[in-house]
């Protein structure tokens, strides 16, 4: 019995140890985040703007997004907050989804525009000859654990 504590009680800080590499580690390794002041000299040339929500049907409490992003022909920016994580892409979307079974289901006729690697505001460049007004969603997921994140309608 004494031996079979031992290694669940091993066994269980492996598991907790784990779970909090896998959280904060992307936290430790993040670059510096944009000032407010950064994202906001890319919103003049924005097009669109649209509000991610923690209230998604996805989104829980290790899931969410919450600011406002701007989507314009040079970047796509956010003036707000992620939930940290591993891997995050950021998709443009042809209608909007906020599960991670639309997600899928849809990801054959999305454009994925890039990085994400900051947890509070980000600007990701949209590569030339990309034209958002083909979509009308913005969507961050995590690539490695396919996990949605958030999403924001922004046409």
């Amino acid at each position: 019995m004494k031996l079979f504590l031992l290694i669940a009680s091993h066994l269980l800080t492996l598991a907790l140890g784990f779970a909090a590499g896998v959280y904060w580690l992307p936290i430790l390794i993040a670059p510096a985040s944009p000032t407010l002041q950064e994202v906001q000299a890319s919103m003049p040339t924005a097009q669109w703007k649209a509000t991610f929500r923690r209230d998604l049907k996805d989104s829980d409490a290790l899931h969410w997004g919450d600011g406002e992003v701007s989507i314009g022909p040079q970047a796509i920016s956010l003036a707000g907050k992620l939930a940290p994580g591993p891997d995050y892409k950021l998709y443009l979307s042809p209608e909007f989804v906020e599960s991670e079974a639309d997600f899928k289901r849809l990801k054959p006729q999305m454009l994925r525009v890039g990085d994400v690697k900051t947890f509070n505001n980000f600007i990701v460049p949209v590569p030339q000859g990309v034209d958002p007004a083909k979509f009308n969603t913005v969507i961050v997921w995590c690539e490695t654990f396919s996990e949605f994140i958030t999403a924001a309608k922004y046409q």
